[in-house]
């Protein structure tokens, strides 16, 4: 798909559903007893997976326009599947779905695309195992296809080496199938959608600081749930309203949930002009975001902000280039292990676009306010890169081509409508 420079930005939009949330809806509501009807689910690629997956397992999901209705079985309800499960691109569902799977009474094999097939998953293999998980790397690489024989579990102590809400959430999941209690210990408190979720069902779940706690054996039920908006899909209209001049966008009904909003804490550092509207903190925070343009500046990126931040960096690395300054990125070497090494790929393009930029062992530097220009960019399949030069396009000087740019079905499959409807 190719892309040029526009004029500006007007109008208001309203962002598919949260991923992260929805998966643990689809998740959660297959491990409770009734029914659970989620609204404003993203029907994304890796969402998609996720119901696929439950299916197989014998849980009866209904996908409708409207909402989606899970019939769910209970904490021992689901059913041994006939066949490999596909995880497509999604590594939560990959990394999630291996908790429940290692306290089950059968036996599963996981598999993915190519991108998941190279993903870290001694991450995930290393605490359940100490759990008592019988999970093997098929291809002995530490990474997917991933065989896993359910068997009784115990619960631990695990003090994670990194800030993954996937990991995290992995534990506690097998935690609910456990002999005792179990307990994750993060370095940086990451996303908690799992213990905001999990304790909605019914599950006796507590946090404190950076460490979760989840006692097994709960009874969890069917829930209503609405999804807000993802934050990480609203970062690029976010981006795009302070970078191209004359811009002034309303997002609608976005999570502002604390452990994912780094993105508007940087870039009211860095001089964006974003004002929230009609703020509701019922259950996950939302709110309306008014975005306009601003003259932005260089700014630090570092420490316990960067898991709040993590899906977020490709388009602020974009932001850093227009803005006046340097930008230092600091603590993101998990950027390396995402659907591609993001780190690589955005110093390759931004380079090629023009940007002054250095990438580093756990980060970039970016020395901004240069013009930019068009150039190829080869998405990586990662949908988050694409995004992220279809924003950097919008202010760069000639023609810009995406390569792979249908790879926003993952997460946003109406992204590119929705930018064109904005533009003036």
């Amino acid at each position: 798909m190719k892309f040029r420079k526009i004029n500006t930005l007007k109008g208001e939009v309203t962002v598919p559903g949260d991923k992260s949330i929805s998966h643990r809806a689809v998740m959660f509501g297959s491990l409770a007893e009734g029914l659970t009807e989620v609204t404003n689910f993203l029907q994304g690629a890796d969402c998609l997976s996720t119901i696929d997956a439950f299916r197989k397992m014998g849980i009866e999901i209904e996908n409708n326009p409207e909402k989606i209705l899970i019939h769910g079985k209970g904490l021992h309800g689901l059913k041994a599947p006939s066949l490999v499960l596909d995880m497509g691109n999604s590594g939560t569902t990959t990394r999630l779905i291996s908790g429940i799977l290692a306290g089950q009474d059968f036996e599963s094999t996981l598999t993915g695309d190519a991108s998941i097939q190279k993903r870290p998953m001694r991450r995930i293999i290393e605490p359940l195992s100490m759990m008592g998980a019988n999970i093997v790397s098929v291809n002995g690489n530490d990474c997917a296809p991933l065989h896993i024989a359910g068997s009784p579990l115990h619960g631990v102590h695990y003090h994670s080496k990194v800030a993954s809400a996937q990991v995290k959430s992995a534990v506690l999941l097998a935690g609910l199938y456990a002999d005792g209690e179990t307990l994750v210990t993060e370095p940086a408190l990451s996303r908690n959608h799992t213990e905001i979720m999990l304790r909605y069902f019914g599950a006796e779940l507590d946090a404190e600081d950076k460490t979760a706690r989840v006692r097994p054996e709960p009874r969890l039920f069917g829930r209503k749930i609405h999804v807000p908006g993802d934050i990480s899909s609203a970062a690029y209209f976010i981006a795009a309203g302070l970078l191209v001049p004359g811009s002034e966008i309303l997002i609608k009904n976005v999570g502002i949930n604390p452990t994912r909003d780094g993105i508007l804490k940087v870039a009211r550092e860095m001089g964006g002009n974003i004002t929230l509207l009609n703020e509701n903190y019922n259950g996950e925070p939302t709110a309306d975001l008014l975005v306009k343009h601003s003259t932005l500046h260089g700014v630090t990126i570092e420490g316990d902000i960067i898991p709040t931040l993590i899906d977020e960096l490709p388009v602020i690395n974009i932001m850093a280039a227009c803005a006046d300054g340097t930008t230092v990125i600091h603590d993101a070497a998990e950027l390396k292990v995402k659907e591609s090494n993001r780190i690589d790929v955005m110093v390759q393009y931004l380079s090629a676009m023009g940007c002054d930029i250095t990438g580093t062992d756990d980060g970039m530097i970016i020395r901004g306010g240069q013009p930019l220009h068009g150039t190829t960019v080869d998405s990586h399949l990662d949908h988050r890169i694409a995004m992220s030069f279809a924003v950097a396009s919008l202010v760069a000087d000639g023609e810009t081509e995406i390569k792979g740019s249908d790879v926003v079905t993952i997460s946003y499959p109406d992204f590119y409508k929705d930018l064109a409807r904005l533009c003036r």
